[in-house]
């Protein structure tokens, strides 16, 4: 299999949107005949990815790469960073506003999804810059 890229902007609090990316990933992967508890493990962990772009920055992108052992998720978004992101990545801690948690959002389970649907997981950031989240998913050999 040659490499596969495709890229999804997300746009900052646009919650009509909310859920296209990682729904598209997962036709993706499934057309191209990748194992179903990766396609589940990636649109997961993409769907996270995509709602924290929405809900807490300023916008940004999600690029899928397949190759032949692996399924690589990259979310970029466009600040304002983390200002403590081993605290971010305890579950149930969240920063959204009252009125992102009356629309059934914000209850700190992304970043630990994110990580725990990944064989890989990347977390780049600081207070006041863009964060990157790195997340890989190995693919089984038929002999796994």
């Amino acid at each position: 299999m040659e490499n596969i890229k495709i890229s999804f902007d997300i746009i900052q609090h646009d919650f009509s949107k909310a859920g296209e990316a990682s729904s598209n990933i997962k036709k993706v992967l499934k057309q191209l005949g990748i194992p179903s508890d990766t396609v589940r493990k990636a649109a997961v962990a993409t769907y996270e990815a995509e709602m924290n772009i929405i809900i807490h920055s300023e916008g940004g992108v999600i690029e899928l790469t397949v190759d032949v052992d692996k399924v690589k998720v990259v979310a970029k978004d466009k600040g304002p960073g983390i200002k403590d992101i081993s605290l971010a990545m305890k579950e149930g801690y969240s920063t959204a506003t009252s009125e992102i948690r009356e629309l059934g959002f914000g209850a700190g389970m992304g970043l630990p999804n994110m990580k725990r649907c990944s064989d890989c997981f990347d977390i780049q950031s600081s207070e006041s810059s863009p964060t990157i989240v790195t997340m890989i998913i190995y693919l089984k050999k038929a002999n796994d």
